[in-house]
């Protein structure tokens, strides 16, 4: 098998819950649809991590309808699933080991929420040394207010944290442009 590897963060119905506020960024899963895709025809790693909130009140607790996958980027029988219990899919999984079975291939990150897991998960992939590509288009942020009571609109904080990421962590990209390179 070769090719990157494609991570799809937290594709789970807890993030339709009305919690989370307004979102940007509406094609986001029809773009990670596409990358889903695109590596199921070429036969390239994938990896489907998701949240198994130990919080009661969470809607990503086990047992809770929200903690079951999103139908479009749902994973197929035998892709596998890495549950994890933080923010960073490398924490407290057996992510690296399975990455590192693959040859440390170069990592396509992308899912939910953007400046939360996916982006613990970009920072912590980056620190391990992998090569790290992040389709801005394929993640998605909601609004977010800060502690001077200042709110911040859900385009705001995913390009700061787009922004943020970008060199130092990951190569920020788009769908289009991992599909027209690969």
């Amino acid at each position: 098998m070769t090719g990157e590897a494609l991570i799809l963060i937290d594709q789970q119905k807890a993030m339709e819950d009305a919690k989370w506020g307004p979102r940007n960024n509406p094609d986001a899963e029809q773009n990670i649809g596409r990358l889903l895709t695109a590596w199921r025809q070429r036969n390239w790693p994938i990896f489907h991590v998701k949240h198994d909130s130990k919080s009661a009140g969470s809607p990503f607790r086990p047992g809770q309808p929200g903690n079951d996958f999103l139908p479009l980027t749902a994973p197929l029988p035998g892709e596998p699933v890495i549950a994890k219990c933080v923010q960073s899919a490398f924490v407290g999984t057996d992510l690296t080991v399975r990455l590192e079975a693959l040859g440390r291939p170069p990592l396509i990150i992308c899912g939910v929420l953007l400046a939360n897991s996916v982006e613990a998960t970009v920072r912590v992939a980056a620190n391990l040394g992998f090569d790290v590509y992040l389709p801005g288009d394929a993640c998605w942020s909601c609004d977010k207010r800060d502690l001077t009571g200042r709110l911040w609109s859900a385009e705001d904080v995913h390009q700061l944290t787009l922004a943020l990421l970008d060199g130092e962590y990951a190569t920020v990209t788009t769908t289009d442009e991992v599909l027209g390179k690969r």
